[in-house]
């Protein structure tokens, strides 16, 4: 084993222990500057004045940030808390002068600015937790607001805490601090413990009630640490000692955490890397255990989780790995508070809190199959929710900045699944992400650290990728001029154009020879269907089709005879490589598949000629095979698999998987580039439904097309990720998913193939661009 190999092994065993050991895992969670400094405010007993946990002290000192906060600068309410309560502690033990100053003058210069921002949209829990922190730093001589104007902001958030405390001031539950009616869906009020006024606070004996077997306040550090401080309680005491020891001394914002939810975490963070592929073994063992338990639940509500949006959001991400994994899961589970109309209201009053969990949502509704409606009502609605997290223009009209998540909720909005080209969505992803988001905690948000060497392993991953696609492209471009096909001297010269689409919608561990066939597929298709739209003549284009349908190109001349030869070579390569990997021979399907595209590109510039409409029907039974995508995929496939699956309608050589693949294509193909094909004096879809019509106009009939290939996308996504769809392979499916991407990404809004620079960019930042992580 060479070194390189060496050190990428040495790589993934240490990142596959975090499937295996639970501190390993634990060492994922961040430190949360909030519950630190709570922590860090624990005297030691017998009066003395030093902290229990000193540790957490040196941590305060050793991790404001330069600004002069506290906390993750990217979510500016957290570090206001964070930094109200580090200064509390530094000067509890006073320590930290230097610090303390620099905590206040940013509090000072920056929370009028932040609570302005928020304004309208702060969370539940920083009306609880600011007002309390501002008491204890009033009780301290400690002055952190400057302004009137911060201080009628301040006044406005009293307000509303005095209306959530007085609702709860006579509901406490012996069992669980919920209150009835519409505050049922709050987390419960113990979990601030630590921000209530005294005047608020449970008697000890309800604190104590509602401690849980390992001796936390709702699993939260710094509510912990608060009931320590108010009853001397050694289960609190032992829990905090506890966590101290597992997590190496730093203080999560949630212990324990639930080590499922972090593993799962870890593989759709390993997904999105472009690293899944290093841990399948891994991978499979805990989605399996997942889905016996999503079995096993699957008539239930999931009730144990007191937090409403963890809950939803934990959902959601089993629901979305298992289906991704092609699991048979239903989306029953998930959809359960659609039901609940004090929920959607409840949502919608505070969807700050709840944007972690409708982001899980509307992700899996992306993998949505036909007819679940329940799933269909649940996407709009979290669409509802996100759309109001997305900045607006200021006061100049200009765009605001977004926030990382912000600009990650903006992505999944834009990009349909099947318009991610896999290779590029990996590359943006490990540009972009310094962690991974997890929606856990009282803030509801925090972001896993990752382990260096998993970074660098995706790194390394991605480079290698790059390496191994610039030589193929070379390798292909040899093809295409040797071949004579770069050489032809008229239509589209798309070599790289189509090794890119053949390369960038799936990371897969395909070999070479597969990229390399579809792509010379694809080559081919792009000059012949030029030859027979714009070059041959009548006479050519029906000489060329019957010598591909006889097989037979001895009288053949100039661009004919180099399409058929070309042809001939790549169906005998194909052939060469089946037999010698299988012993099968695929030659006759690979030619009758030919055939059936060659007549189809006759036909159409038959009709063209004659001025002929067809109808509807008539077309796109001819379309969908001049499109040509299954000449593109299945000689690729044979490959892998030789022996040809049927489960289309009778008659069919094609499977349903890949009938639905040249249905889909050809519609977007034809939304693509009817305006071009209009000019040309050729019919496609889009007019002929116009005509078939009357009262429709273009538009409409775009809108019926988009409408009929959403509905036929959901079903081609079912075959795709549906397990027990019986008869066609793994790679078939892969590759049928890679080649459909392609052609979405390609016709979904406007014709990228025929622009000579639309995939430029994307094809330096595919295969020459390195990568450009953000410091």
């Amino acid at each position: 084993m060479d070194t390189e190999s060496y050190y990428t092994e040495r790589m993934k065993e240490e990142v596959a222990l975090l499937f295996s050991d639970d501190s390993y895992c634990c060492s994922l969670l961040p430190p949360s500057a909030y519950d630190t400094a709570w922590v860090a405010m624990i005297g030691s007993g017998g009066g003395a004045a030093r902290p229990l946990f000193p540790q957490c002290v040196e941590w305060i000192l050793a991790n404001q940030r330069k600004e002069g906060f506290w906390g993750d600068g990217q979510r500016a309410l957290d570090s206001v808390a964070a930094t109200i309560v580090s200064v509390l502690a530094l000067h509890q033990w006073n320590t930290g002068r230097a610090s303390i100053e620099r905590g206040l003058e940013y509090l000072r210069a920056n929370i009028e600015k932040i609570l302005v921002q928020c304004h309208g949209g702060i969370p539940r829990w920083f009306t609880i937790v600011f007002p309390g922190l501002l008491e204890l730093t009033q009780s301290k001589d400690l002055r952190v607001l400057r302004g009137h104007d911060v201080m009628q902001l301040v006044n406005d958030i009293f307000k509303r805490r005095t209306t959530i405390l007085t609702a709860f001031d006579h509901c406490w539950s012996l069992f669980n601090g919920r209150s009835s009616g519409s505050d049922q869906y709050y987390p419960p009020l113990t979990m601030f413990l630590e921000a209530l006024p005294p005047s608020s606070r449970p008697k000890h004996e309800l604190i104590l009630a509602q401690l849980m077997e390992d001796g936390s306040l709702f699993r939260s550090p710094s509510a912990t640490a608060a009931a320590f401080m108010i009853t001397g309680d050694a289960n609190c005491l032992k829990y905090l000692q506890d966590m101290m020891q597992r997590c190496s001394d730093i203080v999560p914002p949630v212990f324990p955490v639930d080590q499922n939810l972090i593993r799962l975490c870890l593989v759709d963070h390993l997904s999105r890397l472009g690293c899944g592929q290093f841990f399948e073994e891994e991978i499979k063992d805990l989605l399996d255990h997942n889905y016996r338990n999503w079995i096993k639940q699957h008539q239930e509500q999931s009730t144990t989780n007191c937090v409403l949006s963890e809950q939803i959001y934990s959902d959601t991400l089993a629901f979305y790995l298992l289906r991704t994994y092609g699991y048979p899961v239903t989306a029953r589970k998930l959809c359960w508070f659609m039901d609940d109309k004090g929920i959607l209201v409840h949502i919608r009053e505070n969807h700050n809190e709840f944007l972690g969990a409708m982001y899980g949502i509307y992700r899996a509704a992306q993998l949505m199959f036909p007819e679940e409606v329940d799933l269909h009502n649940a996407k709009l609605f979290s669409l509802e929710v996100l759309t109001k997290c997305l900045p607006r223009k200021d006061f100049e009209g200009k765009d605001k900045v977004m926030t990382d998540f912000q600009k990650e909720i903006a992505r999944e909005l834009e990009l349909p699944w099947l318009l991610r080209m896999d290779h590029l969505e990996h590359r943006l992803y490990i540009e972009r992400t310094k962690g991974y988001w997890l929606w856990i905690g009282k803030t509801n948000i925090c972001r896993l650290s990752h382990p260096k060497c998993l970074m660098q392993l995706a790194v390394d991953n991605f480079t290698k990728r790059q390496s191994i696609y610039r030589n193929e492209l070379q390798m292909l471009n040899r093809w295409s001029e040797e071949s004579g096909l770069s050489k032809m001297g008229f239509g589209r010269e798309k070599t790289t154009y189509c090794y890119f689409l053949a390369t960038v919608p799936t990371c897969l561990p395909l070999h070479c020879e597969l990229r390399k066939i579809v792509a010379k597929n694809a080559t081919l298709v792009t000059i012949a269907d030029d030859f027979f739209d714009e070059k041959g003549t009548e006479s050519e284009l029906e000489t060329l089709t019957e010598a591909v349908n006889r097989w037979e190109g001895d009288n053949l001349y100039s661009h004919s005879k180099v399409i058929f030869d070309a042809l001939h070579e790549l169906v005998n390569e194909v052939e060469f490589n089946a037999f010698r990997d299988h012993d099968k021979t695929v030659k006759d399907a690979l030619q009758e598949m030919w055939r059936d595209a060659f007549n189809s590109w006759l036909k159409e510039s038959k009709w063209s000629r004659c001025k002929h409409v067809p109808s509807t029907d008539e077309y796109i039974d001819v379309a969908m095979v001049s499109v040509a995508i299954q000449v593109m995929t299945l000689p690729a496939c044979y490959i892998t698999h030789p022996k040809v699956p049927v489960d289309g309608k009778l008659g069919s050589r094609y499977c349903k998987m890949t009938e639905l693949s040249m249905l889909c294509a050809r519609l977007l193909n034809d939304i693509g580039s009817y305006m071009r094909e209009l000019g040309d004096g050729k019919f496609n879809m889009v007019p002929l439904y116009v005509k078939e019509n009357l009262e429709s106009s273009i538009e409409d009939s775009v809108g019926h097309i988009k409408t009929v290939l959403e509905r036929k996308g959901k079903e081609f996504l079912e075959l795709f990720l549906n397990q027990e769809y019986g008869g066609v392979p793994r790679v078939w499916k892969e590759l049928h998913v890679a080649t459909l991407k392609a052609f979405w990404m390609l016709y979904d809004s406007n014709n990228k193939f025929d622009s000579p620079t639309a995939l430029l960019q994307a094809i330096r930042m595919a295969f020459y661009e390195p990568l450009a992580i953000d410091a």
